[in-house]
């Protein structure tokens, strides 16, 4: 949403035919957000003959005035309608030869954030501008500003409107030199504007120098208030003022041409009397004593008795910059190829970025195979194939694929300018090449000294390829390269069967009759053709392009670009597994209604690839386009993805068949494109099928696990095995450690296992029985507590629902199967399996002290404990690597996901460093540090945990971080990095002994938390941290937050009751509990037994 919310926004354009184009291009713009939903948009035509940019202001504000008053239910244009508006006139002014849908479409590559793919133009970045530093802040008025210019405003530039009325003008700085050609403001000490002076003396324009040294150029944007915006309305029925209307058309009033800065604002500056405004001839203007002249006095008498006495001020902004985007092809290619802070490439595919030149610009286009672009040199709006070389200096613009052949074959030179022109004859649509020099000036003579054609005089042209004046301009017409029909559209036909604009007409072209390239231009740049082919075809002059340019047309081949080379992008960041966003493109696609042919590019992707984690995030990426298609409806994002109708996929995922899976996944997505309630639920088991692959990829960690028989007979029936673990604290780097980030950009945690309150909390306990069954018993409290939820199972079927994490007793049942206790495969039943493996059936007991969502790692540290006490009581040896592996299979096939940390905190003791490499298979390696017992003693001292009385589960926030993290929001991979970083900090600073920083290191962690699940900050523990915050060197939530236990790192040591007095006095905390920490040295410890 844009920062400003307008009212109305007008675009007014010069051709009958832009205007829906431009009312596209302006709705486009809204659905992106960068215009307020709320505003009224609209694209007016200026009346045929020139009006100048006042009367194109005078009709536009008009037009404006009577849609709004008709939207209040009134029946006449009404000045009421302007109380409480905001309106932006905007002057797409004439036709401009290097962007053939005028300056305000001309695409620049900009670096600029945005939530939709899209090209940044003129108008992008003047909108920018005005809406979130210009404007703001100003009253109901209207803005008036051209967008044939760049405008940049210092970030800490505002303005004030204290007092405001009247008129004000923005004025930029520049040369002395340069406004020689332009326009200047001549202002008092107060800013009262006392002249505009246009293309005045250098005598005449020193009088405007500010304190800077520099000019105030007339720089674009103007604002009127709200009563001057009424006095511009009454224009519509203030004769001859009203021939700048379309109703003073529609009544028969005589055209009138009236300039914004040179007469409506002209007669605002002080210095001026009646008679010098009414009477001097101006430099672009139309003449007061011409066969006009009496209109024309009589318009600027008419604006005096209206506007005078009106206050005019000019509001300087040193340390801008004005950009006019002139006529010269030198200073375009400059403009476009300077940096603007991004790579050489602007929404662009380069297959060979090797061999695009540092100091070039490649725009919206798609060049493969070896296109070489040297320095200097641009492309726009291109489809190239290579081998193909662009020289220095030069500009391709407009090209199809099909013109890099005959590119190569013209030898271009330094410094050409070569365009593709989609234009529209009558009925006929045509494509035409044009091509200029880079230093040629486009408007002066011939027989000037100075002119050139293709950067030669125009002798050298005339006698290189035997070309005459007769044969470009009409007699008595006026000569320069604009005018010069040097462009052939139609060649004459030479035998029968041609087609040309009309029937019999006797001209042809080669292809839907237009002429290609080669025929084009080849004999302009004096490489193939002849003289006799070029002078017998029909020719236009580059001026004639313009003004018959399609523009619509023009606006679809970049649309077209856009979205290839977006699929491009798209499948190079997936299948080089690169850290780039694409929600942008998908965003842009969707908006542009290509959904199809993206969903395509992503399942060829997905079946292609032999990389599960490429095809995962394909697969996520799926969902992202869905949920886009569904425009913000259809219910949440998350939700089940069980539906049976998708089981048959999610089966050929299963087995591996990735082809297969693909493919059936998309037959079925089609039954589900008709709603928006069906989008998302489709996208939701895009994110089951996304699962299905991501447990198969953390599923490698199996190789590591290494489990075997002990030399010694198993314990005897009815002995138990039991082990206790301590919980974790993850001080540093949590959430770098869950797939798919361990392994796609690797984690690293460090934390430390902890006792609470003197005990360790997790423990489990296994024991061989007589009978042939499985007795699965869940403690709630501690091992002897007497709520407890026992589950028996006799059969294979009482363990099927081993993977539906809240079945009864799931976690004992997962256990069961991922140790080998039972092979739910197996054709043998339960009792027969248990008696010839084992001799008899296993009792499991688990318990924890902790309560549910404590943040302290219970869930996956108590499976850790569970697997040892079933490996010790079936005779099995282990190590603790292969528990942290272990664990890790356990929680794929729970279907709970999860990283590696909660376990490596629990089951190894002390404080270590846990880290995995960005690749598969997932191997988790431990660090334990070697700290010395002071630092040791003094963090157990200095550590305490606040139990919040809140909780939150896990598993709520990891489907979000998966999604984001597969997305690839840059704060996302930026706060992965500083993960990573600060547990490596973290130890650092616990290996130096250094209280201080690791409570920053904690602090940084709780920031990093909040980045990766927006939203596990409950307002009791905001504010529990903030009273506690004079009392601690660091603080953070357990785990993922949003609940469970808060620890702190105090600044003095045993500070228990000090904590305890702070939250006592603090209102609004509910029901919290201090608890004291003792560092766990063994990690999982085995409890003997008698």
């Amino acid at each position: 949403m844009s920062a400003f919310q307008w009212t109305v926004v007008v675009l007014t354009c010069q051709h009958k035919d832009s205007v829906y184009s431009f009312q596209r291009e302006l709705e486009l713009r809204q659905s992106r957000g960068c215009l307020s939903s709320s505003s009224l948009l609209l694209t007016v035509r200026d009346r045929q003959q020139p009006l100048g940019s006042g009367g194109a202001t005078l009709n536009a504000l008009l037009v404006a005035a009577e849609h709004l008053s008709s939207q209040a239910g009134h029946t006449v244009v009404t000045a009421d309608v302007l109380d409480d508006a905001h309106i932006l006139l905007l002057h797409t002014g004439r036709d401009f030869p290097f962007s053939p849908c005028s300056r305000a479409f001309c695409c620049l590559p900009a670096d600029r954030q945005q939530k939709v793919e899209a090209p940044v133009c003129c108008l992008d970045l003047l909108l920018d501008q005005l809406t979130s530093q210009i404007c703001p802040g100003s009253p109901p008025g209207v803005w008036v500003c051209s967008t044939d210019m760049i405008l940049t405003i210092p970030p800490d530039f505002t303005l004030s409107w204290e007092g405001f009325s009247g008129v004000r003008v923005l004025a930029l700085p520049g040369d002395v030199s340069y406004a020689a050609n332009h326009g200047v403001y001549l202002s008092d000490q107060q800013g009262n504007v006392r002249d505009i002076i246009y293309r005045g003396t250098k005598e005449q324009i020193e009088q405007a120098v500010m304190h800077d040294g520099k000019v105030p150029l007339v720089s674009g944007p103007v604002f009127f208030g709200r009563c001057v915006s009424e006095k511009l309305l009454q224009t519509h029925v203030s004769p001859p003022l009203d021939g700048c209307t379309y109703l003073g058309l529609d009544s028969g009033a005589p055209p009138l041409q009236v300039s914004l800065y040179l007469d409506i604002l002209k007669c605002l500056c002080v210095d001026l009397t009646l008679d010098q405004f009414v009477s001097e001839e101006r430099a672009g203007c139309s003449s007061a004593f011409g066969p006009q002249g009496a209109t024309v006095r009589g318009g600027r008498t008419q604006l005096w008795k209206i506007l005078r006495g009106t206050k005019l001020t000019m509001a300087y902004v040193p340390g801008g910059c004005y950009d006019y985007l002139s006529l010269s092809g030198k200073q375009h290619v400059e403009r476009l190829s300077r940096d603007w802070s991004r790579g050489p490439n602007t929404l662009s595919h380069v297959q060979r970025e090797d061999l695009v030149s540092p100091g070039s610009r490649v725009i919206n286009s798609v060049l493969e195979g070896d296109v070489i672009v040297a320095a200097g040199a641009v492309v726009q709006h291109c489809h190239l194939q290579g081998p193909l070389a662009v020289p220095s200096g030069c500009l391709l613009s407009g090209l199809e694929s099909s013109s890099s052949q005959p590119i190569t074959r013209l030898h271009l030179t330094d410094d050409i300018i070569v365009q593709g022109h989609r234009i529209q004859l009558g009925k006929l649509k045509l494509k035409v090449y044009t091509v200029t020099g880079a230093t040629d000036d486009l408007q002066i003579s011939p027989e000037d000294s100075s002119a050139s054609f293709l950067n030669h005089s125009w002798d050298d042209f005339y006698r290189r390829t035997g070309i005459q004046p007769s044969d470009l301009w009409f007699s008595g017409s006026k000569r320069s390269v604009l005018s010069a029909r040097l462009f052939p559209v139609i060649l004459h036909q030479t035998s029968g069967g041609g087609v040309g604009p009309e029937q019999g007409t006797g001209w042809t072209a080669p292809i839907g009759g237009a002429v290609g390239l080669t025929e084009g231009l080849g004999w302009l740049l004096g490489n193939t053709g002849s003289l006799h082919t070029w002078r017998e075809s029909w020719r236009l002059s580059l001026q004639e392009v313009m003004s018959l340019t399609h523009q619509e047309a023009e606006l679809q081949w970049r649309e077209e670009l856009l979205f290839l080379q977006g699929r491009r992008r798209v499948s190079d960041a997936l299948v080089n597994r690169s850290d780039v966003c694409l929600l942008p493109v998908f965003r842009a696609a969707v908006l542009g209604g290509q959904q199809g042919a993206l969903l395509d590019t992503l399942d060829n992707i997905a079946a292609g690839s032999s990389e599960v984690c490429v095809s995962s995030r394909c697969l996520s990426c799926v969902a992202d386009v869905l949920v886009c298609v569904a425009g913000g409806k259809g219910g949440l994002r998350s939700g089940p993805a069980a539906n049976e109708a998708w089981t048959s996929a999610y089966c050929l995922l299963d087995r591996g068949d990735m082809e297969g899976g693909v493919r059936a996944l998309a037959m079925q997505r089609d039954h589900w494109l008709s709603r928006p309630d069906l989008l998302v639920r489709a996208a939701r088991h895009y994110e089951g099928a996304g699962q299905v692959l991501l447990r198969k990829a953390v599923m490698s960690s199996q190789r590591f696990i290494s489990i075997g028989r002990s030399e010694e007979a198993p314990p005897p029936l009815g002995q138990w095995q039991e082990v206790e673990c301590p919980s974790r604290l993850d001080l540093a780097g949590g959430w770098s450690d869950t797939p798919p980030i361990a392994f796609e950009h690797g984690g690293s945690v460090c934390n430390v296992a902890v006792r609470v309150d003197g005990k360790r909390p997790i423990g489990a306990r296994a024991r061989r029985i007589r009978e042939a069954r499985l007795l699965l018993v869940s403690h709630t409290g501690g091992r002897d507590s007497a709520v407890a939820t026992e589950t028996v199972c006799e059969s294979l079927d009482d363990l099927k629902d081993y993977c539906q994490p809240h079945a009864p007793g799931a976690l004992l049942k997962a256990v069961c199967v991922c140790s080998g206790l039972v092979s739910l495969s197996s054709h043998d039943a339960l009792q027969d399996q248990l008696m010839a493996r084992w001799g008899g059936g296993v009792e499991l007991h688990s318990w924890s002290l902790l309560p549910t969502g404590s943040g302290l790692g219970t869930s996956s540290i108590l499976a850790g404990a569970l697997l040892a006490a079933v490996y010790r009581c079936t005779g099995q040896t282990y190590d603790t690597d292969s528990l942290i592996h272990a664990v890790l299979y356990l929680e794929q096939i729970l279907t709970t996901g999860g990283g590696w940390q909660d376990q490596v905190g629990g089951l190894v003791g002390g404080v270590k460093v846990g880290r995995s490499n960005a690749s598969l298979p997932l191997k988790v390696g431990v660090e334990r540090l070697s700290l010395s017992g002071d630092f040791l003693d003094s963090l157990e001292q200095h550590l305490l945990l606040v139990y919040t009385g809140k909780t939150r589960l896990a598993r709520n926030l990891l489907q979000d971080v998966v999604r984001s993290w597969y997305s690839r929001h840059p704060s996302m991979v930026q706060n992965v990095q500083q993960l990573v970083a600060n547990s490596e900090e973290c130890a650092k600073a616990c290996k130096e002994g250094s209280l201080s920083r690791l409570g920053l290191c904690l602090n940084a962690s709780w920031q990093q938390k909040q980045v990766m699940a927006p939203g596990c900050e409950p307002v009791s523990v905001r504010t529990m941290m903030r009273a506690l915050d004079r009392l601690v060197l660091g603080q953070s939530l357990a785990g993922a937050g949003g609940g469970g236990f808060l620890y702190l790192l105090t600044k003095e040591p045993r500070q228990q009751q000090a904590v305890l007095d702070v939250l006592n006095n603090t209102p609004g905390l509910g029901d919290f509990s201090v608890h004291s920490v003792e560092l766990d040295m063994e990690g999982i410890h085995v409890v003997t037994t008698s």
